[in-house]
């Protein structure tokens, strides 16, 4: 029972990141329809740059500061200068363009840095051990959890709280009546485009320590993403957390019970529930 119980936990931490991945998909799903396959792009970019902040000796805290904020300004260049052009294109162009972009800095990151994967140590305040009953857990993996909780309650109070939020909510439902309001909207959508490719970063950051950098991350993590959408519903927030954790869970506990088809239950999941619940578990109409 406590192998279980601590693969349970593990899921939990596991589904965190999964949520800070994909949370910003989901916002700009939500908010301009638009089907960025680039996204993974930001969460392997923060990774990375954890990996080289640490190695010129910097400390994990400022590579944890720095590689957001950098993401953030080049996701916003990025949707400024290319993904504009590709709003009122059919999803297929999205697609291939969004797609191009991720092969371009898969290859600009083989160049840097290697074909190989990169590890980040886990930063020596947080190296130790948290017991819980019969088993000793990782405290940097409890920070984890810690990091993105409360990141899911400052995303939170930022979407339902704040002006910000209550205009991307309402130009998710009608961009041409926030338009009809004097709201700028393309400064709107770049801004929300900024924020999910940070957070997506901050889910980069996190996990360098507990599984490296390598090119492949990036497209592992989009898959998950647009499966954690999927079912959580498109543009929910609270149903991001709730299929994030879910499907940590899963894979995390199956990882036990039947290691070869832990990612395949991953799938099993998403098809049973866009089966019983096609809009998602917290989707709207």
């Amino acid at each position: 029972m406590g192998i279980y119980l601590f693969q349970i936990i593990n899921g939990i931490g596991l589904g965190m990141i999964y949520f800070l991945v994909a949370v910003g998909l989901s916002i700009t799903l939500g908010l301009l329809g638009f089907v960025n396959f680039a996204h993974g792009m930001f969460y392997l970019l923060g990774a990375y740059l954890t990996f080289q902040i640490v190695s010129w000796g910097g400390s994990f805290w400022a590579a944890a500061v720095a590689a957001p904020l950098v993401v953030a300004v080049l996701a916003f260049t990025l949707e400024r200068a290319i993904l504009v052009r590709t709003y009122k294109l059919p999803h297929k162009y999205q697609i291939v363009a969004t797609l191009g972009i991720v092969l371009i800095a898969q290859e600009a990151v083989v160049m840097l840095w290697g074909p190989l994967g990169n590890g980040v140590s886990v930063p020596d305040s947080l190296g130790g051990v948290v017991s819980l009953g019969n088993f000793q857990y990782p405290l940097y993996r409890v920070f984890v959890v810690a990091v993105a909780a409360v990141l899911a309650i400052a995303l939170w109070l930022l979407l339902e709280r704040t002006t910000f939020g209550a205009l991307v909510r309402a130009g998710s439902e009608s961009s041409e009546m926030v338009k009809l309001l004097g709201v700028d909207v393309r400064t709107l959508t770049s801004l929300t485009f900024a924020l999910g490719g940070m957070i997506a970063a901050v889910a980069g950051v996190l996990i360098a320590p507990i599984r490296g950098a390598d090119p492949s991350m990036s497209g592992e993590a989009l898959g998950i993403a647009f499966v954690v959408v999927i079912i959580g519903g498109m543009g929910s927030f609270t149903g991001s957390i709730v299929a994030g954790i879910l499907v940590g869970v899963v894979q995390s506990v199956m990882s036990t019970l039947w290691s070869e088809g832990a990612q395949l239950m991953v799938y099993v999941v998403m098809t049973l529930v866009l089966i019983a619940a096609p809009r998602g578990i917290l989707g709207r109409a």
